[in-house]
């Protein structure tokens, strides 16, 4: 976790050399992002028998700025798909795939600049679906409930020009689950850290 969340920042800081021409926010102003996204679970289970594995998918959001410095955001993706394995000995027993669309309210720093930092904070609710198993699980059924929860965000975009520009967002996202399995009900905290790169154009 922490060789990933170091990694992330390097390439965050290293974005701002290429910091361009500053195209200024305005309210109706319109942001379109899209790139790679890394979910990085969290997780804990009662009883604590399964950890959920890092998920990697491209990622698309679109904000409308409701004034020159507040932003609304949503998220969307295609479908981050996660191995579950048995923590006593990392075998696999099952995957998952999920959508995490999020809603959130940002707040942008430095709105005229051509490096604009934000923070948002949101609600999400993850969709599971398309559940199997494998290994000590073979051939039983698997389901996992849909969560709702809070999310939180810190990121930044620098300006390319006056039109494109690069984002870095890092995001914390609450996701409880239950999973009904052939051994019982397995309540999973996911809770992952989010880290996304990526490109946006804004109209």
């Amino acid at each position: 976790m922490f060789y990933r969340a170091t990694t992330f920042l390097l390439l965050a800081a290293g974005l701002l050399i290429f910091a361009g021409q500053a195209s200024a926010l305005e309210q109706g102003d319109k942001l379109i992002r899209f790139g790679v996204a890394t979910v990085q679970p969290n997780d804990d289970s009662d009883p604590d028998i399964v950890s959920v594995e890092a998920g990697t998918q491209a990622f698309i959001n679109g904000v409308y700025m409701l004034r020159k410095n507040i932003g609304v955001e949503l998220l969307a993706s295609l479908p981050f798909k996660h191995d579950i394995e048995l923590k006593s000995d990392g075998s696999q027993v099952g995957e998952v795939q999920h959508l995490p669309p999020t809603l959130s309210l940002q707040y942008y720093f430095t709105p005229d600049s051509n490096i604009r930092p934000y923070v948002g904070a949101g609600l999400n609710y993850t969709l599971f679906f398309s559940e199997d198993t494998s290994g000590a699980l073979a051939g039983t059924d698997l389901s996992l409930d849909n969560s709702f929860g809070l999310a939180a965000q810190l990121g930044v975009d620098v300006d390319i020009n006056d039109k494109w520009f690069v984002n870095a967002d890092v995001r914390y996202i609450n996701i409880e689950t239950t999973a009904d399995t052939a051994v019982g009900e397995i309540d999973v905290d996911i809770n992952p850290w989010v880290f996304s790169l990526g490109v946006g154009l804004s109209f």
